[in-house]
């Protein structure tokens, strides 16, 4: 999506040169208005009388990315060998749980790492970013990782969500196998295949292009396809924010009415059972995952789209349009990128049978125990079986 704002920023160069008082001699490969590739002392180009300078929000990502991607890797990491233990990995919920956690780490790998090494490393320290993320055959499978684990990681949180739905409103469907382990490996699998044909096409609007003096590569959309790569974009970033933004909203509204309606009855009959607690604490893994999708999604996502339409319009002042809207983007986007490392805080705050398979995951491991299901919370066992939750 992103290299759409400074291929339109190189379009509307090349028809406004008699305008353009300075270009810097540097790769211009970028997004959100921003040229990351040029060193302090060329970054700067003047466009109609504005400046374009280094933001606030370019050193925000800068230096703040690098400590989400850290933290969300071994997060993630920690929180896929949970969901994998044998006890865990029973629950239907658990291998929901489990496949976000892949898909999170591997977009951090495929995206917030690529795209800290393209706009953030050269801001850090004054060099050029990897020129060989622009070649030919590299940026294509970028685009198709990217575009592939962001689509994955928005629609496996809808289909817990959906788990989560079945689970706690039509109890009686889970007890027909509509929502088992075997049923939620089908699902995944359906949404794997959806997200790789989804994010096979985009590839193929992008080439590499080589500009300045010393023909630095760049991997943009072409020209022939500029129009199927605007409306791709905007399809792609409606449906893996606004679409499941609107189904997780709907699903957890009825979710929440459902459980303090049972909580009253529950509370009246005084039935405490612990299958109850464990289906508790996964809807309230649900809710924190689905108020936190909402917050760090949303506010990047309407800027971007609002932007990427204003975008091509031609008699709009670019240089007004870098200067304000670079700032809060680069801010955004960072905000953005900790939707894919915060899951981990929120299983170990509203799960405690997570918080003990952990501790029960490093103690076993600490005493080389030869079956980890022998110390396991053994209490969880029976309960697993018999609730099937």
């Amino acid at each position: 999506m992103d290299d759409y704002f400074i291929s339109a920023l190189r379009d509307i160069i090349d028809e406004t040169k008699g305008n353009l008082t300075t270009i810097p001699a540097c790769n211009l490969n970028g997004s959100d208005y921003n040229l990351p590739n040029c060193s302090d002392s060329s970054f700067n180009f003047t466009f109609k009388g504005a400046t374009v300078i280094r933001t606030t929000g370019l050193t925000f990502f800068t230096y703040i990315t690098p400590i989400i991607f850290i933290i969300g890797v071994v997060g993630n990491t920690l929180s896929l060998l949970v969901f994998l233990t044998r006890n865990m990995r029973r629950l239907p919920a658990s291998l929901y749980l489990a496949a976000i956690s892949c898909a999170d780490l591997m977009a951090l790998l495929s995206y917030v790492l690529i795209e800290w090494l393209r706009r953030g490393l050269p801001t850090a320290f004054g060099s050029s970013a990897p020129l060989f993320l622009e070649r030919d055959g590299t940026c294509h499978v970028i685009l198709f990782l990217i575009y592939n684990f962001r689509f994955l990681s928005s629609w496996l949180v809808v289909c817990f969500t959906v788990e989560r739905y079945i689970g706690v409103c039509h109890p009686l469907k889970r007890r027909r196998n509509i929502s088992d382990t075997s049923s939620s490996r089908r699902v995944i699998a359906v949404v794997i295949v959806i997200s790789v044909c989804v994010a096979l096409f985009r590839p193929w609007l992008n080439k590499e292009i080589n500009i300045g003096p010393n023909k630095v590569p760049w991997c943009v959309r072409r020209n022939e396809y500029r129009l199927v790569s605007f409306v791709y974009d905007c399809i792609f970033c409606v449906s893996i924010t606004f679409i499941p933004f609107f189904i997780i909203t709907c699903l957890n509204a009825l979710i929440i009415r459902k459980l303090i309606r049972r909580n009253k009855h529950h509370r009246r009959n005084r039935i405490i059972s612990e299958e109850s607690i464990i289906r508790l604490e996964f809807t309230l893994i649900l809710i924190a995952v689905s108020v936190c999708f909402v917050v760090f999604n949303t506010p990047y996502a309407v800027l971007w789209l609002t932007h990427f339409i204003n975008s091509g319009a031609r008699h709009m002042d670019i240089g007004a349009v870098l200067s304000k809207s670079q700032n809060i983007l680069y801010f955004t986007k960072t905000v953005y990128f900790m939707n894919y490392s915060v899951h981990f805080f929120l299983y170990s705050i509203t799960g405690a049978y997570f918080r003990k398979e952990l501790l029960m995951l490093f103690k076993c491991k600490s005493k080389n125990s030869k079956s980890y299901y022998r110390c396991s919370v053994r209490t969880t066992s029976s309960i697993i079986s018999k609730s099937g939750e």
